[in-house]
């Protein structure tokens, strides 16, 4: 399964255009820009899977850095400050990464 199976390439391609500035990542806006927001549950797990690069089950920090780059190669890093916001946004129970349930929430909230 690859991201596009499940959001369009036109909608991924509009979002990381709109964050291509260092600090200018907004999770929120950036779920919103590519579709995802109006996925099923469903859909948003497959996608969560899809990002959790280690398989592990879980998003730690070190692999939302890469975030963006999961979506499309050439796209950049979010900067530390970025990375932070997101995983506080998400973090529910406090444990310093990102489950399936924790992502969907926040996507879905």
């Amino acid at each position: 399964m690859t991201l596009t199976s499940i959001l369009s390439a036109a909608d991924i391609a509009n979002a990381l255009k709109d964050c291509q500035a260092p600090d200018s990542f907004g999770q929120k806006k950036f779920f919103q820009i590519c579709g995802l927001c109006k996925k099923t549950p469903k859909e948003v797990t497959e996608v969560f899977y899809i990002l959790d690069n280690d398989q592990s089950g879980f998003i730690e920090e070190e692999e939302l850095k890469f975030f963006l780059q999961r979506f499309s190669p050439s796209a950049r890093v979010l900067t530390a400050a970025e990375t932070k916001a997101f995983l506080k946004a998400a973090d529910d129970d406090d444990d310093g990464k990102i489950g399936a349930e924790e992502f969907q929430v926040m996507v879905l909230s």
